[in-house]
């Protein structure tokens, strides 16, 4: 049995991300993530739900936003399963942070940055997304130089990480990425001795720790996770038996018009050929033509 809650599922996500108790874990994992970019002392987590600027409007509801010591905003989610505009969905939810920032009267139109970060269960179909990590910024087409600093949108493809050991993680941000993909099957939490963060992370992930409530809500996102990942490959695997059936359909085709070329220079009637090979008669006769 696994000893550490799976930082994938929902809840156990916002758990180790989202809580006020815990936010040292955020706090370093953005650090390492934007490393040289910024200094995250502190963060102030702000409601996850954005009602639109109408009663009509669509809403959002963010797995993780905070507020930096510095005023810029964050955003960390959590997606499991793609989606057909799933890169779009992510500038959607910058936008939104962006839009909220607005206030009535009189404004100069000063915004604070909002940097998304999205953590991806799956590698994705998206051409723009072929990398482990894509960092989308705001640049100018010519010169390549980057025009504003409001927006910041980063996607990580867990599965296209290919650190596999301890050994091979060389920073905090690779020993974080490394745990979020695996924590479940730790029996003790790496990188302890040298990052005390991870101390506190097997603390709050000790599933033998958790309340009864905690261990219900932690199970049913469980459930989900799986039933997400059973409709995956049963999509993969019906995807693959359609492709096998329609290759040995075509290969079946062409053996058939390669044997009616062949009765046909033996100088079989059209007729003759179409009963042996089954291909209609008006296809043998577009063939000798």
């Amino acid at each position: 049995m696994a000893r550490f809650i799976d930082p994938r599922v929902d809840w156990a996500f916002k758990r180790i991300f989202g809580s006020e108790d815990t936010k040292e874990c955020l706090i370093t994992f953005l650090n390492g993530l934007f490393e040289d970019e910024l200094v995250i002392k502190d963060v102030t987590f702000a409601k996850t739900e954005k009602l639109g600027l109408r009663p009509d409007d669509r809403g959002v509801v963010f797995d993780v936003y905070c507020i930096t010591n510095e005023g810029k905003h964050v955003i960390v989610e959590m997606q499991k399963k793609e989606q057909e505009y799933f890169a779009d969905r992510a500038l959607y939810y910058t936008a939104r942070a962006i839009v909220q920032q607005g206030i009535r009267g009189i404004w100069d139109y000063h915004l604070a940055p909002v940097y998304t970060v999205c953590f991806m269960d799956f590698v994705s179909q998206s051409p723009i997304l072929k990398e482990f990590r894509t960092d989308l910024v705001l640049t100018d087409l010519q010169t390549r130089q980057r025009v504003s600093d409001r927006m910041r949108i980063v996607y990580l493809q867990l599965p296209l990480f290919d650190k596999h050991t301890e050994a091979e993680c060389m920073d905090i941000f690779d020993c974080w990425i490394y745990i979020v993909k695996n924590m479940n099957m730790f029996e003790q939490m790496p990188f302890s001795e040298k990052y005390p963060v991870f101390r506190k992370l097997a603390e709050i992930g000790d599933l033998r720790k958790l309340s009864r409530e905690e261990l219900e809500l932690y199970d049913e996102d469980i459930k989900n996770m799986r039933d997400i990942y059973a409709t995956r490959k049963f999509d993969e695997k019906k995807g693959m038996e359609i492709g096998m059936a329609k290759g040995m359909a075509k290969g079946m085709e062409k053996e058939k018009l390669a044997t009616a070329r062949r009765l046909l220079s033996m100088g079989l009637s059209d007729e003759q050929v179409s009963t042996a090979t089954e291909l209609p008669l008006e296809e043998i006769q577009k063939m000798k033509e």
